[in-house]
C-alpha cells in the first residue's frame, strides 16, 4: 500500500510539471488507494498498469505511449473534484474510475461541465464499475461511458436466475447506504415482487459505506428473520467482513452478489462454508473455456497476484485503442464519436457494443457459483488460494441484457 501512494504522490509531481501530452497518453485511475476501498482500489490500479504494458508492447495507441496516473480518491466525491481537477488542470484528457457510483455521478457532472466550458479541451470519463443506473438514464451524458452493466440489468438476470429456485422463500437485502445501494434494494424488491409474488421481503437493511468494522448485529438480524437467502450489493470489505461474521454466527444461507469475487471475498466464502451457495453476477469468469482469456488470467495472476477481477476494464483498453485507430486520433472529441456503436468482441468471448442512446456497453453476462473445482484441467483458476473457484450456471446473452433507457443525450 505504501508502494501505491508513493507512486500516486510521484504521478502528481509529474503532473505538475511541464506536460507530456505529445508524447504519451496519460489516464488518470481516480480511485481508492487508501482506506476502506484500498483494497479493490490497489487491484484495479494493478489492473490499468498490466493493460497499459500490454498496450504499449504492441506500439501503444497510434505509436502514443500510454500511462496510468494513479489517483488517490480515498472512495470520497469532493476528493475525487479535487483529483479530476489535478488531472486537467495537467493536460490529462482521459480518465477512469469504477469504486462507488457516488463518486461516478460527481465525475460525470465534472466532465460535462469541464467540456461546456472549455472547448478544444474535452476530457472523456471512462467507467468500469460504477453502476448506478441513472449515469445512463436521466443524468446521462455525451463524455462519460460505461463499460459494466448497470444494477438494473444484473438485477435483471439474478431475479431471472432466482425465480426458477423454488426453495427461495424468504430473501434478506443487506446493501451499501449510498445510490448504488439504494438501486440494489429498490430494484430487488420491484423486480422479485413481479417475478416471484410469493417470496416474502423479511427484511431491508442499509448500512454507511466502508465504515463497518463488526457486521456481527446485522447477521444477528438476518439469523432472526428466517431467511434462506441474501441479496446484496456489498463490496470490497464491506462484503469481505460481512461474510466474516456470517461464517463466525454460522450462518447457512443462499448469497446472490454482485462482487463476492473482490478482494477477500472468496476467503470469507470458504472460511463460511458455503460451497455452491455463493452466486455472482459478472461478465466474465476464470474457468470460463475461452483459451485466449484463460492464457490472458494465467499471466495477469503471474504478474500482479491477483485474479481478472475486471474483463470489462480489458474491454475499456482495448476498445480505446480501437477506437482511437478508427478515428485515426487521440483527440477525445474524435474518440467519443469512434466509440459510439462500436462493436467489439469481449474478453470471453462473445459480441457487445456500446449503444449509441446512452453510452451504455452490453455483452454477455454470466452467473456463477462458487465452490470446489472437480477438473484442474478444465478449471484450474481457484481464487485467494482457497481451492475454490467460480462455475458457470447461468449464461445471458447480449441481446437478453438491454434494458431501455431514458436518456435525452444532449451532443456536442
Amino acid at each position: 500500500m505504501h508502494r501505491l501512494i508513493v507512486a500516486a504522490a510521484a504521478a502528481l509531481t509529474v503532473l505538475g510539471g511541464a506536460a507530456s501530452a505529445q508524447e504519451s497518453i496519460k489516464i488518470g485511475y481516480i480511485d481508492p488507494l487508501s482506506g476502506g476501498g484500498a483494497s479493490v482500489g490497489e487491484g484495479g490500479l494493478k489492473t490499468f498498469q498490466y493493460l497499459a504494458d500490454e498496450l504499449n508492447a504492441k506500439g501503444g495507441i497510434l505509436g502514443h505511449k500510454v500511462e496510468i496516473v494513479p489517483l488517490d480518491n480515498k472512495t470520497n466525491p469532493q476528493e475525487s473534484l479535487v483529483q479530476a481537477q489535478k488531472a486537467v488542470d495537467a493536460g490529462v484528457h482521459y480518465i477512469t474510475q469504477g469504486n462507488g457510483s457516488s463518486v461516478g455521478a460527481a465525475l460525470e457532472d465534472f466532465v460535462t461541465k469541464h467540456n461546456s466550458r472549455n472547448p478544444g479541451k474535452e476530457v472523456l470519463y471512462f467507467n468500469y464499475a460504477a453502476v448506478d443506473p441513472a449515469m445512463t438514464n436521466e443524468k446521462c451524458s455525451y463524455w462519460h461511458f460505461r463499460w459494466d452493466a448497470n444494477s438494473d440489468i444484473k438485477m435483471e438476470a439474478l431475479t431471472n436466475y432466482m425465480k426458477g429456485q423454488p426453495s427461495i422463500k424468504k430473501v434478506y437485502l443487506i446493501n451499501m447506504d449510498y445510490s448504488f445501494g439504494q438501486s440494489v434494494r429498490t430494484t430487488a424488491r420491484k423486480m422479485l415482487g413481479e417475478k416471484r409474488p410469493d417470496i416474502q421481503v423479511v427484511g431491508d437493511e442499509l448500512h454507511p459505506m466502508l465504515k463497518v468494522t463488526d457486521f456481527s448485529p446485522y447477521i444477528a438480524k438476518i439469523k432472526a428473520s428466517g431467511a434462506d437467502t441474501v441479496v446484496t450489493g456489498n463490496w470490497g470489505q464491506d462484503f469481505a467482513l460481512l461474510l466474516k461474521a456470517a461464517a463466525d454466527a454460522g450462518l447457512k444461507v443462499n448469497w446472490y452478489t454482485y462482487y463476492a469475487g473482490g478482494a477477500g471475498g472468496p476467503t470469507a466464502v470458504k472460511q463460511a462454508g458455503l460451497e455452491g451457495q455463493v452466486f455472482q453476477i459478472s461478465e466474465g469468469v476464470p474457468n470460463s473455456g475461452n483459451k485466449a482469456a484463460m492464457d490472458f488470467e494465467k499471466d495477469f495472476r503471474a504478474k500482479t497476484g491477483i485474479s481478472v477481477w475486471y474483463p470489462r476494464a480489458v474491454n475499456e483498453m482495448r476498445m480505446f485503442k480501437a477506437a482511437a485507430e478508427k478515428a485515426n486520433s487521440i483527440d477525445p472529441v474524435k474518440v467519443a464519436a469512434a466509440l459510439e456503436g462500436m462493436k467489439f468482441e469481449v474478453f470471453d468471448g462473445g459480441e457487445g457494443f456500446i449503444r449509441k442512446d446512452d453510452h451504455q456497453f452490453f455483452q454477455p453476462i454470466y452467473i456463477s457459483s462458487f465452490g470446489a473445482l472437480a477438473d484442474k484441467t478444465k478449471e484450474p483458476f481457484d481464487e485467494e488460494n482457497t481451492g475454490w473457484g467460480w462455475r458457470i450456471v447461468s449464461k445471458i446473452d447480449t441481446a437478453q441484457t438491454m434494458l431501455p433507457t431514458t436518456c435525452n443525450m444532449k451532443r456536442p
